[in-house]
């Protein structure tokens, strides 16, 4: 019932702000729950194996509790920030998540930055915040499986059995993580099922793999690699960067001015990353800002976090997806801009095309239990 060696997980993005430009007033749509409704309802039936429920103005937890039930196959991937919620609490929300969607939650890991975790209250620092991360998820899984709680730490103390479920997926469900500095790999390679890059070029992501590999080894693990990407895919090569330059054009010297600045500052290494790709300068063509082959950064001139996009027709994205592939990448979370009509062109010029499986076996529960819980692992043709 596990996943095929060389499958893929192919995840899509549920996370506002979506329009056809949302960095501009006239661009962004009004996101409310009919139209997240919409967006999940299309992932769940179009063939993607979940959805990336990334930190953004909605509460990750509550709105994926609001989509169990408009959802029958699709797997959510929760984003969750360590330094703002008690482990046992958490994993709390992990069991009831787990049970009302009958084994469909997974945890993305999130540290975030300085600046970020200060707005809600956290004042660590950034290795602080992973040492306190490598305690929490320690308790968490304890938690989460059911085991009585004798935990004192630096930063954590949990005493006792707070919690009565059980997850359906056994141990815990799967935890996902991204992080580019040398703390992020080291926990990463101790805690994590699936380690996420943010879309640097295939021979970064190769390295970065080969590196914590290595670590993980030290620990007797062995990790799974993820990659989150932006798609641009049209009929032609040509329609596709045409696509790319509108996007540009809306791009006014004023939003890329203080997207830049609000992210300058950032602790974050993978962030600091991605800006050098462009080093906030707006080019008079998308094709300037092409820092691999079929790899643009433009998209992350004005918004946070992973800001690259393959671009290109279905046959020039399919050979850098497969690039990432041989790099040992075998889940992507893609994107297009806007959410709803991407997913279906995706789902129709990409996805037929890749070796898409629904059970990764991340998920360590007796065949039994396994069998009612993942009844959709074939691949699509």
């Amino acid at each position: 019932m596990t996943a095929h060696k060389d499958g893929v997980e192919v995840l899509w993005y549920l996370t506002a702000p979506d329009g056809r430009n949302p960095w501009t007033p006239n661009g962004a749509r009004k996101i409310d729950l009919p139209y997240l409704r919409q967006i999940a309802s299309a992932i769940d039936h179009l063939g993607y194996t979940g959805a990336l429920l990334a930190t953004g103005p909605h509460d990750t937890w509550v709105l994926g509790s609001s989509l169990i039930t408009s959802t029958e196959r699709m797997r959510f991937l929760i984003a969750v920030s360590p330094p703002l919620i008690s482990p046992v609490l958490a994993a709390k929300m992990t069991q009831t998540f787990d049970e009302l969607s009958q084994g469909r939650v997974l945890l993305n890991i999130i540290n975030g930055n300085s600046t970020q975790m200060r707005a809600y209250g956290s004042t660590l620092e950034h290795d602080e915040r992973y040492a306190y991360t490598d305690e929490w998820i320690t308790v968490w899984r304890k938690a989460v499986a059911g085991e009585r709680l004798d935990f004192h730490g630096k930063y954590i103390t949990a005493e006792g059995q707070a919690l009565q479920l059980k997850p359906v997926q056994m141990p815990t469900p799967p935890l996902w993580f991204g992080g580019s500095s040398q703390a992020a790999h080291e926990t990463a390679a101790k805690h994590i099922d699936t380690y996420l890059s943010w879309g640097e070029p295939p021979t970064q992501v190769a390295e970065k793999i080969r590196d914590l590999s290595a670590l993980a080894a030290k620990h007797g693990r062995t990790l799974r690699y993820g990659i989150r990407l932006y798609l641009i895919v049209r009929d032609t090569d040509e329609e596709a960067w045409e696509e790319a330059n509108r996007l540009l054009g809306t791009m006014d010297e004023a939003t890329v001015r203080h997207t830049q600045a609000l992210l300058r500052g950032t602790d974050s290494v993978g962030q600091q990353r991605m800006l050098k790709f462009h080093n906030g300068r707006i080019p008079d063509d998308a094709r300037e800002l092409e820092i691999y082959p079929d790899l643009w950064a433009g998209l992350s001139l004005v918004r946070p976090g992973p800001g690259t996009a393959i671009v290109g027709s279905p046959q020039t994205v399919l050979a850098r997806i497969q690039e990432y592939r041989d790099a040992g990448i075998s889940t992507f979370i893609f994107s297009g801009i806007p959410l709803l009509e991407e997913a279906y062109r995706v789902a129709e010029l990409i996805l037929p095309h890749l070796p898409v499986t629904y059970d990764t076996g991340l998920a360590k529960n007796v065949e039994a239990q396994r069998d009612t819980v993942f009844t959709w692992n074939q691949s699509i043709p």
